[in-house]
């Protein structure tokens, strides 16, 4: 039985991950913070099946107790600060976490278990103002902001660690993927509670910011399945994963109170507050590498996932 180690493990990928390996009859070990209990409601279903340990991506020594204790095969890092406008918040603890982390990672990998494979989750936001479109895995990067230049940092540290200590490491350069369990936070969540709400009486209006705005957004489910596609092959690699298709917020919105037999323009309201001071071209990724060298293709349509998610909000909020 192939062991994994899954950092972020209550968070929307980390959950989905890991009840895809229990699938695959793997032991899953979670890393969790015994300080923060963000997203455990995602795993709550499956906890008994899982090997919880207390770490942190700060702390080495922490890392270092549990691959001592487990001598994961696959390691999936899938932990990090991932809302953007909180890495202006705090610029410092978003490189401490999200660069430094994957060093500590691959530093104990290279050292001590050089046959460890290992997943690092990179972003499309590290291509910015992209110079071309829809951008591949040799796209110049262009970070914006300080999540973004985190995540360049360590996708940068993983190419020249995998090179120089010949370690399997892959990346997935990911865009927007939601589901169900993605945060309310993002706008995408934030829409389809807010629809369920007004369908059901709990919320009169639904304010955002600028409905034209577009991403490529995709399944979060259907990007799992890459993730481990990924540590399958006979060598480590980068992919972009994405559906390569633009959609914008007011087609989120149209598709949820469709669903729910309402007019979005009779309850959307735009907040100027809300749309971001930094400009940039939306990204939009060719996948194509992950379709031919994985044979990854994602199952569940835009339409379908905004459907699953209103449909899990309408539930959530009656249950």
């Amino acid at each position: 039985m192939p062991t994994a180690l899954i950092t972020g493990i209550t968070g929307q990928d980390g959950s989905y991950l890991a009840e895809l390996l229990l699938e695959k009859n793997y032991k899953v070990v979670g890393l969790v913070s015994s300080k923060y209990a963000i997203g455990n409601q995602n795993i709550d279903h499956i906890e008994e099946h899982l090997v919880l340990e207390d770490g942190d991506l700060l702390d080495k020594a922490s890392l270092e107790r549990i691959f001592e204790k487990h001598k994961p095969d696959e390691v999936y890092n899938l932990a990090g600060i991932t809302f953007v406008p909180a890495s202006w918040d705090k610029p410092t603890l978003t490189i401490d976490i999200n660069t430094l982390g994957v060093s500590r990672l691959l530093e104990i990998i290279a050292q001590n278990y050089p046959k460890t494979r290992f997943f690092q989750a990179s972003s499309s936001r590290m291509f910015g103002n992209a110079e071309q479109s829809p951008q591949t895995e040799s796209t110049p990067f262009n970070p914006q902001e300080p999540y973004s230049v985190s995540k360049v940092a360590a996708h940068q540290l993983l190419k020249v660690m995998r090179d120089h200590f010949s370690i399997f490491a892959a990346t997935a350069i990911m865009y927007n993927h939601e589901s169900e369990r993605r945060g309310p936070e993002f706008v995408t969540r934030k829409i389809t509670q807010t629809a369920a709400k007004i369908k059901l009486g709990l919320a009169d209006t639904l304010e955002l910011g600028n409905l034209d705005a577009t991403q490529d957004w995709g399944y979060a489910p259907d990007y799992v399945e890459a993730m481990w596609l990924m540590l399958q092959q006979n060598s480590g690699d980068d992919y972009i994963l994405s559906s390569g298709e633009y959609h914008s917020v007011r087609d989120i919105c149209q598709i949820a109170f469709e669903h729910l037999e309402l007019n979005y323009q009779d309850y959307v309201t735009t907040n100027p507050s809300f749309i971001r001071k930094e400009k940039s071209t939306a990204p939009l990724g060719d996948a194509r590498k992950a379709q031919k060298v994985l044979n990854w293709h994602p199952k569940v349509s835009f339409k379908e996932m905004i459907i699953k998610m209103v449909d899990h909000d309408i539930k959530e909020q009656t249950s």
